[in-house]
């Protein structure tokens, strides 16, 4: 058996939970815990955002974007600043509401921004359904959706990563179900427990899973059973077929992942920014000094950053792990390093 067991909670928002209720002072010191890259505003690389300040340069877009997104700096500037300089960036709260908009500014060309995991990607999949039954000409869709399996595939390859097991995320796997985990135990011989999130949750998935360690069993468990069924969410998991398809992604700090990010299917590739605007992505600069693709792979914690609340404070952000309400950098800051838990 290990004299320490490392473990990586995958969800952004466990990350902050088991940061806001102080779960890793109730731990004993042979158990690890490292972040993943579970917070979909962080691994969007650098040339989504500067993308999307690009296009909110243009009087005639409207961009709807959730909250999290508008302060992540990119190579030109952030979101927010560009709405400073009078650029048309709306905060929604559901994708719908970027349909909405487009019907009420029929002058206006309205980019829906989506972000997020399997989690949300059914929800931007009826924002489309919704906007093509509304016959809306001047809507459209950039996606930054991303897959997580494909992205544990990727984490898990590195051979720089010594882990024991893994929290798996609740939310995702309530769409996606078990099933997709197969993988991790088959390919790499570890276990993984599928947690809810409130703190009673997380300590006992990781009961459970230091108990299949201890075990030596390699499985997945669903501890958050009251959600997630093994099979998963049928209707979530049918629309995210009907509107999309998986294509290679490129993911910050882990670079491309094939079949990662979700766009546009055939049925509604019309639809994608891109395709609509005419341009592509153009390969954008990392920000100078900033490790965020080095913690979103746990080669290093976030006060390890040289910036880490110096230059990169959740006010004056460098990266996005900084930005985002479930970035690992943010998380340390505000539950570690400012001395704040529940």
């Amino acid at each position: 058996m290990p004299e320490k067991y490392v473990l990586m909670e995958v969800c952004g928002t466990h990350t902050v939970n088991i940061f806001r209720f102080g779960l890793r002072k109730l731990l004993p010191p042979e158990v690890r815990l490292l972040s993943g890259p579970g917070c979909p505003v962080c691994v969007m690389p650098q040339e989504e955002i500067d993308f999307l300040v690009e296009l909110a340069g243009d009087p005639g877009v409207t961009l709807c974007v959730f909250g999290d997104l508008i302060k992540v700096p990119g190579s030109r500037g952030s979101l927010r600043e560009a709405r400073a300089r009078g650029a048309r960036v709306r905060i929604i709260y559901s994708p719908l509401e970027a349909v909405q908009v487009a019907e009420e500014e029929p002058a206006q060309r309205v980019v829906l921004v989506g972000v997020g995991f399997e989690t949300t990607a059914p929800a931007h999949a009826v924002a489309l359904l919704e906007a093509r039954k509304r016959r809306l000409k001047n809507f459209c869709f950039f996606s930054a959706l991303r897959t997580m399996p494909p992205a544990l595939r990727a984490l898990l390859s590195d051979p720089s990563l010594s882990l024991h097991g893994l929290l798996l995320p609740g939310h995702v796997s309530a769409v996606i179900g078990s099933h997709p985990y197969a993988f991790i135990p088959r390919d790499f011989g570890l276990p993984g427990v599928i947690t809810g999130f409130e703190p009673r949750d997380i300590l006992e998935g990781l009961l459970i899973l230091l108990k299949l360690i201890k075990e030596g069993k390699a499985s997945i468990e669903i501890q958050y059973s009251r959600v997630v069924r093994p099979e998963g969410n049928p209707w979530g998991q049918r629309l995210l077929r009907e509107v999309f398809r998986p294509v290679e992604g490129r993911w910050r700090g882990l670079g491309n992942i094939p079949d990662s990010k979700l766009i546009p299917g055939p049925d509604y590739e019309d639809l994608a920014a891109e395709r609509v605007f005419g341009v592509a992505l153009r390969p954008s600069p990392e920000p100078p000094g900033c490790r965020c693709g080095e913690v979103l792979r746990a080669r290093i914690l976030p006060p390890e950053c040289p910036l880490f609340a110096r230059l990169c404070t959740p006010e004056s952000p460098v990266g996005p792990c900084m930005v985002s309400s479930e970035g690992s950098c943010a998380a340390y800051f505000r539950f570690e390093s400012q001395g704040q838990t529940i």
